[in-house]
């Protein structure tokens, strides 16, 4: 049969569920690897991704495509753009708004992990928060990187690596609608030929 007929779609449909299995699977994985890590006890976005990773899992093995992938669509690719849109002064505004939001037990625990003082420097709160710091750089030095930075420069980095796969995942969405459609549209050359699927 030439591709494009009923074996190959099928076919490629078979190989988007192997491939969407693997990606809810690895979003499991890493997102249960990050909280095994604990650097910080209150993130509940690592179980957001553990949700959507169980969630892609199902819909790959349920093939379940047209009506939901095309709903998983919209949310990623509105995310996804979100994600690669965002400058550094809104995510200074977020992270900033975050922090005195934290519990102090939350602040100590990042300070101590990502080895930093403070948030800013911006204002007498930021300046008694680098006061009470007990990250181990203080011990080294009278001078420690302020968290904001340090901070600023993951986000960045995790925002846009999440909005590029998040983009690209995206579109093989679309490319599941389409192969979903057609499949469900085809004659089975072997079956009888005035059935449909």
């Amino acid at each position: 049969m030439v591709c494009g007929g009923f074996a190959c779609s099928k076919n490629a449909l078979c190989a988007l569920n192997v491939v969407y299995m693997l990606v809810g699977l690895l979003l499991i994985g890493v997102a249960a690897w990050a909280r095994g890590l604990g650097l910080v006890s209150s993130i509940h976005i690592i179980g957001g991704v553990i949700v959507v990773g169980v969630f892609l899992l199902l819909i790959a093995v349920a093939g379940l495509y047209m009506i939901i992938l095309g709903l998983v669509f919209i949310f990623q690719f509105g995310i996804s753009c979100s994600c690669l849109a965002i400058n550094l002064s809104k995510q200074t505004d977020v992270i900033n708004a975050s922090w005195w939001v934290m519990s102090n037990k939350t602040r100590d625990e990042l300070e101590r992990n990502f080895d930093c003082c403070g948030l800013f420097n911006l204002t007498t709160l930021d300046q008694q928060d680098y006061a009470f710091c007990t990250a181990i750089c203080k011990s080294r030095s009278p001078t420690c990187q302020m968290c904001g930075e340090k901070f600023l420069k993951h986000s960045d980095e995790a925002l846009k690596i999440l909005g590029g796969v998040g983009l690209f995942f995206s579109f093989t969405e679309i490319l599941g609608m389409w192969l979903a459609m057609r499949f469900r549209n085809q004659k089975d050359p072997r079956a009888n030929p005035s059935a449909f699927l």
